[in-house]
């Protein structure tokens, strides 16, 4: 049978019928908000004006800015994302693209990722939209919470010297790689122990609000460092004082420093060799968990939806790139959800 419009149009109600995120999300973010620093990135980094407007115009930005978000969304790479575009009409869809139209190639999503490096391009992106999130009564509320998820990266196999030589910070002279192996090689991520377990990458350090479970604030660092040397960075403007942690980012100076900064900080306690907890400290551990368990369902719709995620990127500044976009295509997700629920009371 020969499609026509009418099938096209059955196809989309199918899909919306079965629940497609994407429509929501179109519905409610204003797309536009991110062109201006989109179109001075590329201004940029263009090495020559062009002459003349003979062949092709560049895609807009705003469409390679939303397959970004496809491609974080449902942790796709470079070359899936534009299989998928070509492929799902709810992809086209989302993308204002029609049957025919011109899809940006994988070579394209590449260079145009390459542009969101400088100054950190994404993270103004990401508070950009927490901007306009506060002005249109998503305000972050009812206190914060602060916690950090390990992203792991294709291991690198090299002998003891030269591991020694790229933690001394000199992994750019390491004699034994070739330029080709050299570009492969990640030497800003670096390795950490969690329950006992080693993990080779970095760490997505986030600030949560309580009501509406929204990333604030985000940090990526290499994963080796601790979560107690990122958590000022991260605190941000709050309706109410109350800020939850686990045990890793607490100390007396802290909770201090906390308290004369006017916060009520309610971070996890942790028994020691020969001093347990008391009945006390566990019930009030039960009583914190309660609430910081909600960055625990941020952590986990990321997953959900996009699956254990591999950084295949090179360096910590494509990391910062890749986690940045992750994190602002969740608080898309989110803000449209929050929109379709209302904002009374903790949302779940």
């Amino acid at each position: 049978m020969t499609p026509n419009l009418f099938s096209f149009q059955f196809h989309l109600r199918k899909i919306d019928q079965n629940g497609d995120p994407l429509v929501k999300i179109n519905q409610f973010v204003n797309w536009e908000l991110f062109r201006a620093d989109l179109e001075a990135a590329r201004q940029q980094a263009r090495t020559h004006e062009r002459k003349s407007k003979a062949g092709r115009p560049p895609f807009d930005v705003v469409l390679l800015f939303k397959m970004l978000v496809l491609q974080s969304l449902y942790n796709l790479s470079d070359d899936a994302t534009e299989q998928q575009s070509l492929d799902r009409l709810s992809f086209q869809r989302f993308l204002g693209l029609k049957i025919g139209d011109t899809v940006p190639d994988a070579k394209t999503l590449w260079a145009f990722k390459e542009l969101l490096q400088p100054g950190d391009l994404a993270k103004t992106l990401f508070l950009r939209f927490d901007a306009f999130l506060r002005e249109n009564g998503f305000e972050a509320q009812q206190g914060q919470i602060i916690d950090a998820s390990i992203v792991r990266v294709r291991t690198r196999r090299d002998t003891p010297e030269v591991n020694e030589q790229v933690k001394a910070g000199d992994g750019e002279n390491v004699k034994e790689w070739s330029d080709n192996t050299r570009r492969q090689k990640d030497i800003d991520a670096r390795w950490t122990k969690k329950n006992g377990k080693s993990y080779f990458g970095y760490k997505d350090h986030e600030d949560v609000d309580v009501k509406h479970k929204l990333i604030r604030q985000y940090e990526i660092t290499p994963a080796s460092t601790h979560d107690s040397q990122v958590y000022e960075p991260l605190v941000t403007e709050n309706t109410e004082p109350e800020e939850y942690a686990d045990s890793a980012y607490r100390s007396e100076a802290r909770l201090a420093e906390r308290v004369a900064a006017g916060k009520v900080p309610h971070f996890q306690e942790k028994g020691a060799r020969g001093h347990p907890l008391t009945e006390e400290q566990k019930r009030s551990n039960r009583e914190r968990s309660r609430v910081r368990s909600r960055v625990e369902h941020v952590f986990g719709a990321k997953l959900q939806r996009a699956g254990n995620l591999l950084l295949r990127t090179v360096g910590l500044l494509r990391a910062r790139v890749k986690l940045g976009l992750r994190n602002l295509s969740y608080n898309l997700e989110r803000f449209s959800l929050l929109k379709l629920l209302g904002q009374g009371g903790l949302v779940s």
